[in-house]
């Protein structure tokens, strides 16, 4: 194993470089990446409309091409999937990752390259690794398996030689053969579509197994580690995997998750990476353990803007590239990709820790927060307030959303909290309290809402019964893959359907 580490530590060496490089002049290599876009757009419908020939500099670029979101370009994206080429990307595009909708769309179908497969998500897997084993040289991570959760995927309806699915499920498909060497389970059971039956046959695959690393959401990989438990009668995983040392995850916060992970992997020597993989394009990867910012990776056919979140709303906001972002201010995010995606608004909103390297972290969705009475409570906002909730209680969160309550004529406002316990609070009216005041101390919009009690009444705290959150997700038809929990909504749309769901489990 030190001879193939060894090997594989120099492979990485130009790579390491080359990240060591866009670190250094991130501006020219995004300039770079987006000139190269506009090239083999340019002969495209969506680039002949728009004139990328003609395009000489970014900003005749953001004043030509407007900024879309899902519902502007899905016109594009149903002829795309009834066969049509050449619309907005010069490759065929057979590839569709379904992710959750819009309000107007139940799901999006966003549409996958094999230029993005390859030089943007399998580069991605690839580079977490070489940073992996550039932090960690003494690893054993080769010397057994990676087992990832995947979703599933199926023949388009529009079209019977394209094909829609979860982006794990995409990415599973097209990896290289070999790649059935080095993970688990096998790629039949990877794809099963319904949840619990993949389950089973996963832990019947994996258990004899030398699983050294896991990849996936943190709330479905946890559910998945405690039915292996269950099955075995272990108490913890290391008495299943002992080489495990890595866990690779995204999709949502790992903070309310990183104690009950380090419960069930108790060992100093487990690794955990965050990677920043959506649909869309992978775009960044934590590189330096001790923090939990992502480093943006910039040479990934992906060319980024970022609007400054309280210009969002402007008919014309300001687009800044990489070069004008400063640090500590929230912006929500826009991207041009190798898939035919131009000037598009993901919906996802982040912050800069650090410029030269550009570092990042995920403060939420455009879409979800509350601004019910103009408190603007985003999803870091939430995370930081629930943090420090379970820190002063003893208690760890599985899973919660939250909503706003409306004023009546005989009540103020609030948010109200449904959380799911792993370990309940010592007092709940501790938890709640210290709740409400970090969340003024985070955020000085809420505080002044909340002043006097005057817009904003104390939040309503509601302890979930156990499974509440999985029975919704079930009855949705979204168990397992890349499926999340919304975590803040303006309106009360899941909140209800969960509280309904919670009150048929209690009366049980």
């Amino acid at each position: 194993m030190p001879l193939l580490n060894s090997i594989l530590n120099w492979v990485n060496t130009k790579r390491l470089y080359s990240i060591d490089l866009f670190r250094k002049y991130p501006f020219e290599v995004q300039r770079d990446v987006l000139f190269e876009l506009l090239k083999q757009g340019s002969k495209t419908e969506y680039g002949v409309r728009y004139g990328f020939d003609g395009i000489k500099t970014i900003e005749e670029f953001q004043k030509r091409v407007p900024l879309v979101d899902y519902e502007t370009i899905k016109p594009y994206i149903e002829r795309l999937r009834q066969g049509e080429e050449k619309l907005l990307w010069p490759t065929d595009i057979k590839w569709f990752a379904k992710s959750s909708g819009t309000t107007q769309s139940k799901s999006k179908f966003i549409p996958v390259s094999n230029e993005a497969l390859e030089d943007c998500h399998f580069r991605g897997a690839r580079d977490v690794l070489a940073i992996y084993m550039n932090l960690y040289p003494d690893n054993n991570l080769l010397s057994g398996k990676g087992l990832t959760l995947g979703g599933s995927h199926q023949v388009d309806n529009f079209n019977m030689n394209s094909f829609y699915g979860d982006l794990s499920a995409i990415l599973i498909e097209n990896q290289p053969w070999w790649a059935e060497f080095i993970r688990t389970p096998s790629q039949k059971v990877a794809l099963i579509p319904d949840w619990e039956e993949k389950l089973e046959k996963l832990t019947h695959e994996t258990l004899n197994e030398n699983v050294t690393s896991l990849a996936g959401v943190p709330s479905w990989n946890l559910v998945m580690i405690k039915h292996l438990l269950n099955f075995t009668g272990k108490s913890n995983l290391l008495e299943i995997w002992p080489n495990l040392e890595l866990f690779m995850h995204g999709g949502v916060s790992f903070a309310p998750y990183r104690e009950q992970f380090q419960k069930v992997i108790p060992s100093p020597n487990m690794h955990y990476m965050e990677t920043y993989n959506a649909s869309e394009g992978f775009f960044a990867i934590q590189d330096d353990p001790a923090s939990d910012s992502m480093l943006l990776m910039l040479d990934y056919g992906i060319f980024y803007e970022f609007i400054p979140l309280d210009e969002l709303t402007n008919p014309t906001p300001s687009a800044l590239t990489i070069a004008d972002v400063e640090v500590g201010k929230n912006y929500a995010m826009v991207i041009t990709t190798n898939s035919g995606l131009w000037r598009y608004l993901i919906g996802d909103t982040v912050t800069f820790t650090s410029k030269y390297p550009h570092k990042i972290k995920i403060t939420g969705r455009t879409r979800h927060f509350i601004n019910v009475f103009g408190e603007e409570v985003i999803i870091e906002n939430a995370e930081r307030a629930l943090e420090k909730a379970c820190k002063a209680t003893g208690a760890l969160v599985a899973e919660y959303t939250a909503a706003p309550v409306y004023m009546g004529t005989d009540r103020k406002g609030c948010h109200e909290w449904l959380i799911e316990f792993e370990k309940q609070p010592s007092s709940m009216e501790e938890f709640a309290q210290v709740l409400d005041s970090t969340l003024c101390e985070v955020n000085s919009d809420y505080e002044a809402k909340r002043a006097k009690n005057v817009t904003l009444d104390f939040p309503v705290v509601t302890q979930a019964a156990p499974g509440t959150f999985f029975e919704w997700m079930r009855h949705r038809g979204k168990l397992g893959g890349q499926n999340k929990v919304p975590r803040l909504s303006n309106t009360r749309e899941y909140i209800d359907e969960l509280l309904a769901i919670h009150n048929q489990l209690k009366s049980k």
